[in-house]
């Protein structure tokens, strides 16, 4: 077996066979079913798991990679036979550059930890996503994931500067440049942001940080349909440009069931069927009550609430952080991760609705989004098993109708690996391919995730 000579890499503790792996690295949020792996190994360092890799790679044993077990397209889930490599020991905050707004982490070091360090320094790692306590940093870049913060400062692509990653063969790929403006061919980091660990395992990371914010403003909003909703965007946009941090879309389906997982009262004296919760970044505290003032006006904007306190903040973020709570609770979950133009996600929503009820009867599904950047959550409860491929049917062609994508920021993995031809061309599949192979020649590197 392959785990019988990895002791001596990375110590006996560390390694455990297919009988000793505890049950929560066979889980993920989306409650899928893992296969029973070959086993386990921890390592501690780029050296460790260079030199796990590379033995793997000699026998072609097949390996999936682990960071906070977070994912939502079971890309981390193991399947059977394939060896777990977790990160979890490769969790610190190797340094920060104060002067120049620079951190360094390990792959394993979770969000908040990251957060929390660079807010001690003075700075502010500018990325957010609910999953921020458990999810770690290498995950995030692996999955290219994104967040709430998106609209101003891009997804976990923009925050790295430069990293360090493992090749299937245990070559040592270091780029761990510190420099916005590197045009020395090509930029090597790029192959292993997004690629979900099929082209190599990222190690570390260098993250540019960012200045804290002079001033916030925290709105809730109820709007009168989803053409206001739209207006309200592109009105908060102008009187504040480049001051808009977040602006996210819930439904009714989300709103309602976010209130009661929480134990919060609807904060609106009436029930409304959309509410925007809107955050800026401004030193002056009067621009978004201004903005929403003319909202009131011409009837886009039919009730707000702006938060006058910390604790207000955090009741606001508090329905929308609830999606964690509310998938945890749904016995059979597909959680949908799409994008589409800003204009037809109204329509989309109100056409995903209309099928799911005719032919997935007995389906819940909550709608919420990032639409300012065109991305759409929709967390469906089946009935059954049996509705998923009914519904991933349903939800995936009517995207690929609008032009969408079946993947806004949580990856393919193996929940949408049937349905990356709705947003890839054959040729780009094909593109795609020639390099894993040409990177992962035997496809060790958590095979059949994407493909």
């Amino acid at each position: 077996m392959i785990i019988d000579g990895l002791a001596a890499v990375v110590g006996a503790e560390h390694v455990f066979g297919p009988d000793a792996v505890e049950p929560r690295y066979l889980e993920d949020e989306t409650g899928g079913e893992a296969g029973r792996p070959a086993g386990m190994v921890r390592p501690a360092d780029a050296g460790q798991v260079s030199a796990v890799l590379a033995r793997c790679h000699a026998v072609g044993q097949p390996v999936v990679v682990q960071g906070g077990r977070t994912g939502m397209a079971r890309g981390g889930l193991p399947r059977a036979g394939e060896l777990i490599l977790s990160l979890e020991r490769m969790a610190a905050v190797e340094a920060i550059d104060g002067d120049a707004g620079l951190m360094t982490v390990g792959a394993g070091c979770i969000l908040e930890v990251a957060q929390n360090a660079a807010a001690e320094a003075g700075w502010r790692l500018a990325v957010d996503i609910g999953a921020r306590g458990s999810c770690t940093i290498g995950g995030m870049i692996a999955t290219n994931a994104g967040g709430t913060q998106v609209l101003r400062y891009g997804m976990m692509r923009d925050q790295v500067l430069g990293l360090e990653a493992i090749l299937a063969d245990g070559t040592v790929i270091s780029s761990l440049g510190s420099m916005l403006k590197n045009n020395t061919g090509y930029d090597l980091k790029q192959f292993f942001i997004g690629s979900e660990g099929t082209l190599g395992i990222v190690t570390r990371a260098v993250l540019r940080l960012r200045p804290p914010a002079i001033g916030r403003q925290t709105a809730l909003c109820a709007v009168a349909d989803y053409p206001a909703a739209v207006r309200l965007l592109a009105r908060l946009e102008r009187a504040m440009p480049g001051q808009l941090s977040a602006y996210e879309l819930m439904w009714s389906d989300f709103f309602d069931a976010a209130c009661a997982v929480t134990g919060q009262a609807y904060p609106f004296a009436d029930t409304h069927e959309l509410i925007v919760l809107a955050e800026t970044e401004s030193a002056d505290p009067d621009a978004l009550t201004a903005a929403l003032e003319e909202s009131f006006g011409d009837g886009t904007v039919h009730d707000a609430l702006v938060a006058q306190s910390d604790r207000d903040h955090q009741r606001f973020w508090r329905f929308r952080d609830a999606i964690g709570e509310l998938v945890g609770a749904m016995a059979v979950v597909e959680p949908f991760d799409v994008s589409a133009p800003i204009g037809a996600i109204g329509g989309l929503v109100a056409d995903l609705r209309g099928r799911l009820r005719v032919e997935a009867p007995g389906s819940r599904p909550i709608c919420f989004g990032h639409i300012a950047d065109g991305n759409l959550h929709l967390a469906l409860e089946l009935a059954s098993e049996a509705q998923r491929p009914i519904a991933e049917a349903i939800v995936y062609d009517a995207v690929r109708a609008v032009g969408g994508s079946v993947s806004a920021e949580h990856g393919i993995g193996t929940l949408k690996r049937a349905w990356l031809g709705h947003s890839r061309s054959p040729a780009e599949m094909a593109m795609m391919r020639t390099i894993r192979a040409a990177l992962d020649p035997k496809g060790i590197l958590n095979p059949d995730r994407i493909f």
